[in-house]
Order: structure tokens, then C-alpha cells, then sequence
């Protein structure tokens, strides 16, 4: 079974570019808004879309992100709502690979085979729990297998090699290594400390390697691109389109925040 996943990262080579993958939170500034969002972020040169959750206790985020999430539970935003935004931009969008990013509790609530289930014909193509290691995941990765999902699987700063080989081996789509200890958003990302890191991981994996936390810049962006397959950036996205009081304010911000990333991207030397 073929996914989106895969064909975006070889078509990325081939051309030898890199991923620009863009985190906003469903539901956030306004659930009606999201999938123009979504629309507005492939428009701006997005790869790959990492959509968010809303959790109530969100351990790994940093206030940004939790905010976001806040405000998009007292809007009623749920994963089953979730899964209809994905959905709804599938209409337009058959190609640009989505991958919900969250805990395990809501999956629990859903349903393991459900959730699978109803991710697939949504047009969901991973999903990122940072709570749930991936050989935890049991009957869930059973049920994620046979409905084509990917698990994406992140890897830390505090990794050990043993460790490392163990999440190479069940990975799928790409390793999502974590730049920094600490929560989203935290830190300003050194570049400097990538490239042993990054080395490593490669030395356990064939995957792309996409890089997130403490992105906030373009020149950030680019000195990624030059390390890693895929540059993540979630908070400061976040933060540049919060306040947003109308749908094409939100969506002329993505693209005001957004532009300047993919530029430098694709103009790094």
C-alpha cells in the first residue's frame, strides 16, 4: 500500500530539494479557518503537514502550542473533528501528505481499530504520539499496518546508539529528531550541534530525517536544510498567526511567516 509519505520524500530527492513541514494546532486561530490554513500552507511551499491534536495536558509542548491547543478544545475541536478537517481538505488537496501529531489518550477513547479505521479514509498518512514509544504501541501499530498509516517516530538528544537502533527498526516515513531537550518552542536552535547527531542517526537509518524545536528563523531553517532531509516549524508559525481576527488575515500570515522559510530553504548553499 502506497502513502503519501514516501512519494513526497522521493520526489524531494529526486529534485534535491528539501521538506519544509509546517505544525499548527486543528482548530486554531478558528476551526472554520483550518483547512484554508492547511490550503494556504502547501500554497507557501509546505511539504509536508503536521497537524496537531488539541490534548488536554500536552506534556511535551511548550505555552505557545498549549495555548493554541486550549483554545481549540473550547471551540469544540475534538479527533473526530480532526479526522473531518483532514478529510474536508482532501477534496483539494489528494497529494500532500498529512500526519496528525498528538497523544495516545484520544486514540485510546476512539479505539484502537476505529481510529486506524477512519484516519485512513480521512486521508491521514502518520501519526506522531509523543507519549507512546513505539514499541509500546501493540495492537494499535497492528491495526495503523493494515490501514497504511505511519507511525513517525521521534528520536532525542539523549538517544543511546542501543536505544536508536531499536526506533530505526520500527520506523516508518521519517525519524523526527527532537534538536534540544526541553519543550516546543523553548530554545533557539543551535545548528552547530546538529551535524554529530544527525551523522549518527543517519548510521541506523535509511528514513528522512526531518529536524524540529527552535526553528523560528529562515536562516535557521536553511542551516537545517543543509543538515537534514526536512525542517519542522510549529511554534513560531503558531505565534505569528495567533490573534488572526479573519480567515484571510490568518491565511496572508501563514504565507507573510511561511515564504521567507521556504526561500531560504531552497536557497541555501
Amino acid at each position: 500500500m502506497s502513502n503519501r509519505i514516501d512519494t513526497r520524500f522521493e520526489t524531494l530527492a529526486r529534485n534535491g530539494r528539501k521538506a519544509l513541514v509546517p505544525f499548527i494546532t486543528a482548530g486554531d486561530p478558528d476551526p472554520e479557518w483550518t483547512v484554508d490554513i492547511m490550503h494556504a500552507l502547501v500554497n507557501c511551499g509546505a511539504d509536508v503537514l503536521e497537524l496537531g491534536v488539541p490534548f488536554s495536558d500536552p506534556a511535551a509542548d511548550g505555552p505557545v502550542i498549549q495555548a493554541a491547543g486550549e483554545r481549540a478544545i473550547a471551540r469544540g475541536v475534538t479527533l473526530h473533528s480532526v479526522l473531518d478537517t483532514v478529510e474536508s481538505f482532501r477534496r483539494q488537496d489528494p497529494d500532500t501528505p498529512v500526519v496528525l501529531m498528538g497523544y495516545l489518550n484520544p486514540i485510546e477513547r476512539y479505539g484502537h481499530a476505529a481510529f486506524a479505521l477512519d484516519a485512513a479514509r480521512a486521508g491521514v498518512d502518520g501519526i506522531l504520539m509523543v507519549d507512546c514509544p513505539p514499541e509500546e504501541m501493540g495492537e494499535l501499530r497492528v491495526h495503523l499496518d493494515e490501514q497504511g498509516v505511519y507511525p513517525i517516530c521521534l528520536v532525542a538528544p539523549t538517544t543511546t546508539p542501543e536505544r536508536l537502533q531499536i526506533i530505526a527498526a520500527q520506523a516508518s516515513g521519517y525519524l523526527y529528531y527532537v534538536s534540544f531537550k526541553g519543550i516546543t518552542g523553548a530554545n533557539q536552535l543551535e545548528e552547530a550541534d546538529l551535524a554529530g547527531p544527525i551523522g549518527e542517526i543517519r548510521s541506523h537509518s535509511p528514513l528522512p530525517l526531518a529536524v524540529g524545536f527552535g526553528i523560528k528563523t529562515p536562516d535557521n531553517a536553511a542551516a537545517v536544510a543543509r543538515l537534514a532531509d526536512a525542517v519542522v516549524i510549529g511554534s513560531a508559525l503558531i505565534e505569528h498567526v495567533q490573534g488572526s481576527v479573519t480567515r484571510a488575515e490568518a491565511c496572508d500570515r501563514v504565507e507573510g511567516f511561511l515564504a521567507p522559510i521556504r526561500y531560504a530553504m531552497d536557497n541555501s548553499a
